[in-house]
C-alpha cells in the first residue's frame, strides 16, 4: 500500500477490504478530500467517506443503480463485494474502475446535465434538497488556524448570503441535480457514453447549481474561455447563468462553499493553510478578478 497514506486511512481501507473480500495489497491514492479515493487491484476503486456518513454512501449506490436505470450514465458500483462497509464509522463503497477515460468538455457537460435535470425523481427512495449552506458556518467556526478578523468576516458573509438566499422567490421547479458539476466529475471513456462521477451530492434543487460552477470559471477565474463557456450554455438549452439578475448570489456562495472547504483542510495540511488565506483575500476584495485559485 502506498506509504504516503495516512495510517488511519490506511488502516480504514485494509480493515474494510477484509470484511469485504477485496485485495488491498498495494493500493494506490487517487484522491483526498470529502473523500478519500483509492484503486484496488483488479479494476476496483475504493471511496471512504467522513465518519457519521454511511447514509450518505447508502443513498449514493441507490442513486447510482436508479441513474444508470433511467439512462444517465454513472459510475457503477461492484455488486459482488459488500458495502457499504462501515469501519469506525467511516462508510467505504466499491466501484468499477473505468480507464483511460478524460474529462468531459464543456459542451458534453452542458449536454449531460440537460439530460440530468429532465429526469424525474425517484420514486423507491427521497433524494434530499440540495442545500448550499450545509455545513458552511461549521467549518468556519472550528477553524483553528483562522484569525479573529478573518472568521468574524466569514460568519457575516455567510449570514448576508444566507438571508438574500431566503428571500429569493419560490422557484418555479425543482430537479434532479448532481450538486458538483464539473468537466472532472463527467468522464468521457474511449468506447462509451459521458459518465457522471461523485454522486455523492445528487439531490433535488435548483438548476442554477449546476450551471454557476462553470459560470463563474468563466466570469471570475478565467479557467474557461468565452467560446468553451458558450459551448456549455448552448447544449445546456441556452440558459446563460452570468446574465441572470441573480448570479452574483450563487457565485458568491458559491465561491464561499470553495473557500470554507480549503479552511476545513488547514489543519493538516499546510499548503490548505495558504491557499485558504488567499481565497479569504480574494472573496474580502483584497485580490482583483480574475482569480487564480489552487486544487487541494
Amino acid at each position: 500500500m502506498n506509504s504516503s497514506l495516512s495510517a488511519s486511512t490506511d488502516d480504514v481501507l485494509t480493515r474494510a477490504a477484509a470484511q469485504a473480500g477485496a485485495d488491498a495489497t498495494g493500493a494506490m491514492s487517487i484522491r483526498t478530500g470529502a473523500h478519500a479515493v483509492y484503486q484496488l487491484r483488479n479494476g476496483i476503486i475504493a471511496r471512504i467517506g467522513k465518519p457519521g456518513s454511511a447514509a450518505t454512501a447508502t443513498r449514493e449506490l441507490q442513486i447510482s443503480r436508479w441513474l444508470n436505470e433511467s439512462g444517465i450514465s454513472t459510475v457503477e458500483a461492484i455488486s459482488s463485494l459488500d458495502q457499504p462497509i462501515i469501519v469506525d464509522e467511516r462508510p467505504v463503497t466499491w466501484w468499477q474502475l473505468i480507464p483511460d477515460h478524460r474529462p468531459a468538455t464543456p459542451a458534453e457537460l452542458g449536454q449531460a446535465l440537460q439530460r440530468l435535470h429532465s429526469i424525474t425523481a425517484p420514486s423507491t427512495f427521497t433524494l434530499p434538497e440540495y442545500d448550499p449552506f450545509g455545513g458552511l458556518l461549521e467549518k468556519i467556526t472550528s477553524a483553528t488556524t483562522l484569525d479573529d478578523d478573518d472568521r468574524e468576516w466569514l460568519i457575516q458573509h455567510e449570514q448576508d448570503l444566507r438571508n438574500r438566499y431566503l428571500r429569493l422567490p419560490v422557484p418555479p421547479r425543482l430537479c434532479v441535480i448532481h450538486g458538483d458539476a464539473w468537466q472532472g466529475n463527467l468522464i468521457v471513456p474511449p468506447d462509451g457514453p459521458p459518465t457522471f462521477l461523485d454522486l455523492d451530492k445528487v439531490s433535488t434543487g435548483r438548476p442554477e447549481w449546476d450551471l454557476v460552477q462553470l459560470a463563474v470559471d468563466h466570469s471570475d477565474f478565467n479557467r474557461l474561455t468565452t467560446t468553451d463557456y458558450q459551448a456549455f450554455v448552448s447544449a445546456y438549452g441556452g440558459m446563460d447563468m452570468t446574465t441572470a439578475p441573480e448570479f452574483r448570489l450563487f457565485a458568491d456562495i458559491q465561491e464561499l462553499r470553495w473557500t470554507a472547504f480549503a479552511v476545513s483542510l488547514t489543519t493538516r495540511n499546510p499548503a490548505a493553510k495558504t491557499e485558504a488565506a488567499h481565497r479569504i483575500a480574494c472573496l474580502r476584495g483584497r485580490v482583483d478578478h480574475p482569480w487564480t485559485w489552487h486544487a487541494l
